[in-house]
């Protein structure tokens, strides 16, 4: 075991995520992978825009770059282009990414670049007032849909994989080991990495939705969050509401930083042969 002070901010304590919120447990195992894949501190970067999820790099004792509302990917990219050897993090939750930030989530992932994004999902606006969010379920409640909501949400782990990310999973905060393991996977991915990850919010969503006990939302995770290849072997009744977890999608892909060097490098040897 190892101190994880050695990677704490302890000024920034107390946090001001609610009881019951999974952030922390998420701010843990990002820790552990950190460690275990033995990244020197001065060389992984956190990069966040505005919610719940984004208050995580306060908390962190690594490079950290806390921006505006939906742009985390986009201020992302500026580092890992101005320098590639660093391991750029983006933390980032539903709304954040697949709203407001929507466009930067599929290009991001269109491009191809060398990103870890671990995109916290609650199914709501939990910072910035419980409004629905792009992930929350059709028929339930929010501020801003208090007879339920009427959309149809998002897929935004296989949105990821449609746009072009070469690595995508999923996990919740519940199954801690098998989340470790998908941070691990994603860190040493090289390409656009996306781990979903299913993180109660007990005051903006659970109690709109009869779920305002922290425990019945970790019940709800515990039941209902399936690892895909068990999944597959249930029958069709049985699959009903459950979410698959694990690696949903990874593959080789060229990395759009590693290509960008190549092109600059191209121009330098064909400026060279001209002159």
């Amino acid at each position: 075991m190892f101190d994880y002070l050695e990677y704490i901010r302890e000024r920034n304590f107390p946090h001001i995520w609610c009881s019951g919120c999974g952030d922390g447990i998420v701010l843990k195992s990002l820790i552990r992978s950190i460690k275990k894949l033995g990244i020197p501190k001065d060389e992984a970067v956190m990069v966040a825009g505005i919610g719940c999820s984004s208050r995580t790099p306060g908390y962190l004792d690594i490079n950290t770059l806390h921006t505006t509302h939906g742009r985390a990917i986009a201020f992302a990219t500026g580092v890992k282009l101005a320098n590639p050897r660093l391991h750029v993090i983006v933390v980032t939750g539903d709304g954040d990414a697949t709203a407001i930030g929507g466009n930067h989530y599929i290009h991001g992932a269109r491009r191809n670049i060398d990103l870890t994004v671990l995109l916290y999902n609650n199914y709501i606006y939990g910072m910035t007032g419980g409004q629905v969010s792009p992930t929350t379920p059709r028929g339930k409640n929010a501020s801003t849909a208090p007879f339920g909501n009427l959309e149809p949400s998002f897929n935004i782990s296989g949105l990821a994989q449609a746009a072009g990310a070469s690595f995508v999973a999923l996990g919740d905060v519940y199954h801690v080991q098998q989340l470790d393991k998908l941070i691990t996977a994603a860190l040493s991915k090289k390409g656009f990495s996306v781990v979903e990850i299913l993180s109660p919010c007990p005051t903006a969503y659970g109690r709109r939705n009869k779920l305002a006990n922290p425990v019945d939302l970790m019940n709800w995770l515990k039941d209902n969050v399936v690892q895909k290849d068990k999944l597959d072997k249930m029958a069709e009744d049985e699959k009903v509401g459950k979410i698959a977890s694990g690696i949903l999608w990874d593959v080789e892909k060229p990395e759009f930083s590693a290509e960008y060097d190549k092109l600059i490098e191209r121009l330098k040897a064909e400026k060279r042969s001209a002159e």
